[in-house]
């Protein structure tokens, strides 16, 4: 559905098609041999699992659905492939399994409620999962005997609006290691009892602390986790199952542990750390705790790790600025420590183009409105600038979240406004931002909110002293949270700014926080603030861009999705009616079989197009 946006020039359409051809191949699993690898990547309009035989091999294509397939796990000591998939964007995903030999697959889930974080037993007989069958609202774990999944029954029931996730089984399958997590700040490790439904907490009772339960260790007497507990960074340790020992292993690494995968025998790991937003990849000998860092790895982001099931390879997503998200597989020794020759298996395509012009981003960091230690406080950025004649006109694109984090990822549409469009593209990580410790993710929590869009503020200072970014040229983009913050800079800095592109973002905290989908409510009140409090939700209310409209002056693009379950297309469509009301130039589409974003070629292709002929008419004056 487009309202108000003009027809799409036939030359636009035929500029972008080469930058909307790109195509990823991204590591799922390993066959049960350890030979092969399942990919996710997209021959048609959505992506789906591939089989890829050996480097550079054909994508041999799995499954055949309309819609995504989600997360992807192989039956332990088996063939079969458990994923999950929702419809039109809902994010009401379903658990199913698939004989990748026949091709054939059935659901395993009821099909009504919100499913996910499957997790396979070790003996590969169940599935543990997270869904909200129960009452449609809380976050439970179930257990599911694949042979008869109709058996499937509650093993953890909720008893609050917290999410509880199945982290890791014990050997015998007896007991569960689960997350409990409140919000980005606050999470809890808990042992579960599967035939006495017992629960010990095992971290987190102080319930100011990260604790991200990952694994058991070999010999099930202590697990792996992720916490924050020891300073500002959520730091690598290993615990003992009786409370007692706590050991932090990457104590001397000042950055975030991102996540952790354990060889079958648990005798070796690897795990990674995002610094400054780069990945860096690093070997843990389990026994010793010992680690070293794998100097091998290109620059980019590291993920989806999984170990070959004897242990001799490392599969994993590298994604850099210059080249989509690709499938290595890093060749191991024989001790732990021991590594080897990376190999790259799927080479993925990019329209033909030539990845060598790809523009690279500059880590900078700029001064905000406040202080630390007598110090204006520096925000970090990633700065992407095209060739050609300076000034150029910027974008800003702003995540989402809030929690998220912006990292040099690789971006086809980045690229695509470089070279079609010669503006610079700048990417903040505002306050509240992960991946820089925890006293910074609080920042902008509940009264706090505006001080993050006071930081785009700063970011437009910052702007106005580089001789090679023209000031008078700005726009905004961003969405979901990051919607938000765009529409939050149209009220704060429409005299600054010539144009504004808010994506399925949030327009009023308390229409938002009544109308987001009842599973994830009290999560986004741990963030936002509770909007049943009288005095926060007169904040809320003063804060909202909806109710501040006559301050925006400049046109704005409105991107939603029809299904969207976390910011619902009413937040859309009441911004929309507002600034129309006022004779605000306003684009709108809305793709009626998407959620919170697109996922759909077809759709993609489309927004991407208006964005450019937007930015070409808004911020161009072409």
């Amino acid at each position: 559905m487009l309202e108000d946006i003009p027809p799409i020039p036939e030359q636009i359409k035929r500029d972008l098609k080469r930058y909307q051809s790109t195509r990823s191949g991204a590591f799922l699993d390993w066959t049960r041999d350890g030979k092969q690898i399942y990919i996710s990547t997209r021959f048609g309009d959505v992506a789906q699992i591939h089989r890829v035989a050996f480097p550079g091999a054909a994508r041999y294509q799995l499954t055949f659905f309309d819609e995504p397939v989600g997360s992807v796990q192989r039956q332990p000591d088996g063939d079969l492939l458990g994923f999950t998939m929702d419809a039109g964007g809902n994010e009401y995903a379903q658990v199913f399994v698939l004989d990748p030999a026949s091709g054939d697959w059935k659901m395993l889930s009821d099909g009504e409620s919100r499913n996910g974080a499957v997790l396979w037993s070790r003996d590969g007989k169940s599935i543990a999962y997270q869904s909200t069958r129960r009452n449609g609202r809380s976050n439970d774990i179930w257990m599911l005997p694949l042979e008869n999944p109709q058996q499937a029954r509650i093993v953890l029931e909720s008893p609050d609006g917290s999410w509880w996730g199945p982290q890791d089984f014990s050997s015998d399958n007896s007991k569960l290691l689960v997350l409990n997590y409140i919000s980005a700040a606050v999470s809890r490790a808990v042992l579960l009892d599967l035939n006495s439904g017992k629960q010990q907490l095992l971290a987190g009772a102080d319930r100011d602390s990260v604790n991200i339960p990952l694994a058991f260790d070999a010999e099930g007497k202590g697990f792996f986790l992720l916490t924050d507990r020891n300073g500002e960074f959520t730091q690598l340790a290993w615990q003992s199952l009786d409370g007692g020992e706590l050991r932090f292993i990457s104590a001397d690494i000042p950055w975030n542990v991102d996540g952790l995968a354990l060889s079958k025998n648990r005798k070796r790991a690897v795990f990674t750390v995002n610094a400054d937003g780069r990945s860096e990849l690093y070997l843990l000998d389990t026994s010793s705790l010992a680690y070293r860092k794998l100097d091998n790895i290109p620059m980019g982001l590291v993920s989806g790790m999984r170990f070959s099931p004897d242990g001799s390879k490392l599969a994993m997503r590298l994604n850099t600025p210059k080249t989509p998200t690709d499938s290595f597989v890093l060749h191991l020794g024989e001790e732990p420590l021991q590594g080897g020759k990376l190999e790259c298996w799927t080479f993925s395509e990019v329209g033909g183009l030539d990845t060598s012009t790809f523009i690279e981003p500059e880590l900078i960091h700029y001064p905000t409105f406040d202080q630390v230690d007598g110090k204006p406080r520096m925000i970090p950025a990633f700065v992407y600038k095209p060739k050609g004649t300076e000034p150029f006109p910027v974008v800003i694109s702003i995540h989402g979240g809030p929690e998220g984090q912006s990292r040099p990822r690789f971006s086809s549409t980045y690229q695509m406004w470089l070279n079609k469009l010669g503006v610079a593209v700048v990417v903040p990580n505002v306050r509240g931002s992960s991946g820089y410790g925890k006293t910074w993710l609080s920042l902008d929590n509940g009264y706090k909110r505006e001080d993050s869009v006071k930081d785009i503020g700063a970011l437009l200072d910052w702007i106005a002293t580089q001789k090679d970014l023209d000031q008078q040229r700005v726009a905004v983009f961003g969405g979901s949270y990051g919607g938000y913050m765009v529409l939050a800079s149209a009220v704060h800095y429409s005299d600054r700014l010539k144009a504004a592109v808010d994506i399925v973002g949030i327009s009023n905290f308390v229409t938002f926080l009544e109308n987001t989908k009842a599973y994830r409510r009290d999560l986004r009140r741990v963030e936002y603030g509770d909007e049943r409090d009288p005095k926060m939700r007169a904040h809320l209310q003063a804060i909202s861009p909806l109710n501040q409209v006559d301050k925006i002056n400049i046109p704005l693009l409105v991107v939603q999705g029809q299904n969207d379950p976390r910011v619902p297309v009413t937040e859309a469509e009441q911004i929309v009616k507002a600034l129309r009301s006022k004779g605000q130039p306003v684009w709108y589409m809305n793709a009626l079989n998407e959620g919170h974003g697109y996922r759909k070629k077809e759709n993609r292709d489309i927004y991407q197009q208006v964005v450019v002929m937007f930015l070409r008419r808004y911020l161009l004056g072409e």
